[in-house]
């Protein structure tokens, strides 16, 4: 039986150390996945590329805050209420199900948003079914997708695994303000693990339980929407599938510029409409094809309780299709407004050129640094003939560099430590292997997603010099040992070509 892309990459990532599912010796447990050896770095490298992005080239300061939450907080947030799925079970083999998640594998129609009485309408009619025995399906029902504890012991105090991180950045408020010095807008972000107690979670890596988040709240006076640098983007072209074209059943997009949907009032404002092209940068910036990214407006049924306009940035994959990789949504002032309301505390800020008090508003950019890792290794993933190879950005490669013998004597191994050492010492993530033939330890190197081999022959032994090989090319140049972490460097970091930092091999 043929594999097709997602299976085979899977097996790539599996057995070369990049993802597995987590308690396998137990069986394992759906919605949890461990990232090996080379996911993790993987995953570290987009997350500083997020970093670079949010904290680095917009300026917004970043905080770390615990993962469990009291459930006073929750209760304000609104997340005890509303963080509700619709749940089934099937009456043969007792089988839990997210319906809308159900619903779609049996009928392939997304349902998302629609009223529950409407779902048990529908799902009758199509006569849906339990997926994996054919089993009649139960009556729809509620369930609270939060992790629930107790703080502390012998307590009565209820806390939650947070849903998001957003929450602390909005109790923190007024120390973050007077940090930003009491200026507006502003922006503070938060990296860290989010948790959703998921029904049934079946597809992997994409609907996990416990997930990394990546969040920015943007606080902003209400009455300027506006972003400093807005001109920098008004002209770039966003891919827009808009809520009232999702409603009519239609599936076509609209491209559009980020100045004029904003002046059509497609999107909400300059500082969503800033966020949305920010956005589509990071991702085509990991290696994902723009044409491959859009962004789908969320119906009104779709949207989180705090918000009065979502965009999800999606990513077309070969399983399962568009994946929400982010979410921006303007949360107005519903987060500090409640939890004004419920602590007693005054978290409006007075604007003193305006001579008024205000309550901020808040942007949201929100992004699933797993799903993200997914769409990024599925579309660096490339097959020509018989050769297999990850075609990551050279910036995100887990191996920066393998460093290879020629042959297994003649002092070649003893000469590459050496240089393996040496590059090391450079903060650079270099492997040594030594195992097989050249070709064999080529082939590994690229599966793996690595730029760069140097490789130590006999003519190394003789004059200090080396081969760097292109893993996208496979063409050679050969350079000095002590010019080696130059020439890495400006490969890696500095975006330059291989023929620029030696002598091109056969000249």
């Amino acid at each position: 039986m043929k594999r097709d892309k997602h299976e085979k990459l899977m097996d790539l990532a599996k057995r070369r150390g990049f993802i597995w599912p987590s308690f396998e010796l137990y069986g394992g447990v759906g919605g949890f996945y461990d990232f090996g050896p080379l996911g993790s770095v993987l995953k570290e490298k987009i997350i500083r590329k997020w970093r670079e992005y949010y904290v680095i080239r917009e300026g917004f300061f970043e905080i770390d805050s615990p993962s469990i939450l009291p459930e006073e907080v929750l209760k304000a947030s609104g997340h005890v209420d509303h963080f509700i799925d619709l749940m089934t079970e099937c009456q043969k083999c007792g089988t839990p199900f997210r319906v809308v998640d159900v619903i779609k594998e049996v009928t392939g129609e997304d349902i998302e948003g629609m009223p529950r009485e409407e779902v048990q309408k529908f799902m009758d009619e199509k006569h849906v079914r339990c997926p994996d025995c054919g089993g009649e399906l139960g009556s729809i029902f509620e369930f609270n997708a939060m992790f629930r504890t107790m703080i502390g012991p012998g307590t009565k105090r209820i806390g939650y695994l947070r849903p998001e991180t957003a929450q602390t950045i909005f109790i923190d408020f007024k120390r973050l303000h007077r940090y930003a010095r009491g200026k507006i807008p502003f922006g503070i972000v938060q990296i860290g693990r989010g948790f959703r107690n998921e029904i049934s979670p079946r597809q992997g890596i994409i609907r996990l339980r416990e997930f990394t988040m990546a969040e920015a709240e943007v606080f902003f006076d209400p009455q300027d929407p506006h972003h400093p640098k807005f001109s920098n983007v008004a002209g770039k072209k966003i891919r827009l599938w808009l809520a009232s074209d999702q409603e009519k059943g239609k599936t076509e997009t609209m491209e559009i510029k980020a100045e004029q949907a904003v002046k059509n009032g497609i999107v909400c404002n300059e500082l969503m409409a800033y966020y949305i092209v920010l956005t589509k940068h990071f991702l085509i910036d990991l290696g994902i094809p723009e044409g491959a990214i859009r962004f789908r407006q969320q119906t009104p049924g779709q949207r989180a309780h705090y918000s009065s306009e979502t965009w999800d940035a999606e990513v077309l994959t070969e399983r399962f299709g568009w994946v929400e990789v982010a979410g921006l949504a303007y949360r107005t002032d519903y987060d500090l407004r409640r939890h004004s309301e419920f602590s007693g505390e005054d978290l409006s800020v007075f604007l003193p050129e305006e001579r008024r008090k205000v309550i901020c508003h808040v942007i949201e950019p929100s992004y699933g640094i797993d799903r993200t890792f997914y769409c990024v290794l599925e579309h660096s993933f490339v097959q020509e003939g018989n050769r297999t190879y990850l075609k990551l950005k050279r910036e995100l490669a887990p191996i920066e560099a393998g460093v290879f013998p020629l042959l297994n004597r003649d002092g070649l191994p003893e000469k590459a430590i050496t240089v393996l050492e040496s590059l090391r010492l450079k903060g650079f993530h270099v492997e040594y292997d030594e195992s097989g033939s050249i070709g064999r330890r080529y082939a590994r190197a690229d599966e793996v997603g690595t730029p760069y081999c140097v490789t130590i022959d006999h003519q190394t032994l003789e004059d200090d010099t080396v081969t760097i090989r292109d893993r996208d090319t496979t063409a050679q140049v050969r350079v000095k040992i002590e010019e080696l972490p130059k020439a890495l460097n400006l490969l890696l970091r500095e975006g330059a070509a291989l023929q620029d930092v030696g002598v091109p091999m056969g000249l």
